[in-house]
């Protein structure tokens, strides 16, 4: 490991268990995504928008739940049980989809993709608000992208596992196998927890650990009170935005060209395992080193701009070939680059915003976006206009999200040299 990354001593056994943990939910969740996104096509892409407005209404209900946990419990029970909530949901699925008829699956699946887009955004935000936690801003530029690698194995072996088995073992024999990795990601949460006092300062044992506290709104308050904190929230709102244009586009190509709903979840799968695999890659040898010799701000704008160029193309040839291009270029950027850099910004930010605000961010947020983008597109298709136009109105949006970046980027970067400097002066007394 140490041949690949800048790990230090005492990080390696963290960072092994933080790597577990990552791998469990993404694999976890590259199972059951398939089946989502399948349920959204079975169900008429027409009806796409109020999936996401039910995806969005989901999001504010299960928000002020976990902050209230994390005012009143040590984050490794919060987590816990945040997760063995979802397990319980994934089984009562499990048992739906195997009694339901066929009118009765698609109403189901609706629900089915509306609860998945809400696990797979807020398991994947709790645990990036437990690294930025335990890593702080200069582990964070070296680890984050190793860390992201994780990810992206767990990506790879869910497509792999859903494309190979999805005609043989059907969704409910699929979604208890999603289950039983999510045990194992709540496992690794209390090992990861047991090691982090040796990075950072925290000599209570994790059962002692004292709760977070704060308000139970103060994740949402404090989202609006900070001009760095609002510049995260424009960041995300743009990325979320830009992204559903394209989900879009890719859901009407899809539902043209497969009819068989088996082949359509194999085709998503397939998708997916491309694009793990070229991120694999990118964080393995390019991610790290990127962001140590770029730093955050350069970083970050990288997204951004490959969006600008993106949707250009896109505007010129709105043809699939063009869509499936920029999607797998633009998830890998994401992946392998944008995400390890975006979690960076939360390691200058105090610990009540890391859990409650990050979480509001990633979800809410998000999801808002989603919205913004679900409504944009079926307006644009309700006024006659095309691909080509949905693709320039997303040039210009993704240009102010360029500045917004490269802004958002320098600021982290002398927040965390201001909070350096103290620790820096001390050792060398």
């Amino acid at each position: 490991m140490r041949r690949l990354v800048d790990v230090r001593a005492g990080e390696l056994r963290t960072l092994g268990w933080a790597w577990l943990y990552i791998l469990s939910v993404l694999c976890s969740y590259y199972i059951i995504r398939p089946i989502r996104d399948d349920a959204g096509v079975a169900g008429g892409v027409e009806h796409l928008p109020w999936l996401f407005t039910g995806t969005l209404a989901g999001m504010l209900a299960v928000n002020p739940v976990f902050a209230g946990l994390v005012r009143r419990l040590p984050r490794v029970r919060f987590i816990a049980i945040a997760y063995r909530f979802f397990m319980a949901n994934l089984l009562l699925f499990a048992v739906l989809l195997g009694v339901a008829t066929p009118a009765q699956a698609v109403w189901v699946g609706r629900v089915f993709f509306i609860w998945s887009s809400v696990f797979n955004l807020f398991v994947i935000s709790v645990f990036w608000a437990l690294m930025v936690d335990v890593f702080d801003s200069e582990q964070g530029r070296r680890l984050f992208g190793v860390i992201a690698a994780g990810a992206t194995v767990g990506g790879i072996l869910g497509s792999t596992v859903t494309a190979t088995l999805a005609g043989h073992l059907g969704a409910p024999l699929l979604l208890l196998v999603s289950t039983a990795l999510l045990e194992v990601a709540v496992l690794s949460v209390g090992r990861l927890a047991r090691q982090s006092a040796a990075l950072r300062r925290s000599p209570a044992p994790p059962e002692a650990e004292p709760p977070i506290g704060g308000g139970v709104l103060s994740g949402i308050t404090h989202a609006f009170r900070s001009t760095y904190l609002v510049n995260v929230s424009v960041y995300m709102l743009l990325y979320a935005i830009t992204s559903t244009f394209l989900y879009f586009e890719q859901a009407g190509v899809v539902a043209r060209t497969f009819t068989d709903r088996a082949a359509r979840t194999a085709f998503f799968a397939q998708v997916d395992l491309i694009v793990n695999t070229l991120t694999l890659g990118l964080q393995l040898v390019a991610t790290g080193p990127l962001l140590r010799v770029l730093g955050v701000a350069l970083s970050l704008t990288i997204l951004p701009a490959l969006s600008v160029l993106g949707f250009a193309a896109l505007g010129l040839a709105p043809v699939i070939a063009t869509v499936v291009a920029f999607q797998v270029v633009r998830r890998t950027g994401n992946f392998a680059v944008a995400r390890p850099t975006r979690e960076v910004l939360f390691t200058v930010v105090p610990r009540e915003d890391k859990y409650k605000t990050k979480s509001f961010i990633d979800t809410v947020v998000y999801r808002l976006g989603d919205q913004v983008g679900a409504w944009s597109w079926g307006l644009v298709g309700l006024v006659g206009l095309g691909a080509g136009a949905t693709a320039w109105v997303a040039v210009p949006l993704s240009a102010l999200w360029l500045a917004n970046a490269w802004w958002l980027g320098r600021r982290q970067e002398r927040l965390a040299g201001a909070a350096a400097a103290p620790a820096l002066t001390a050792a060398r007394r």
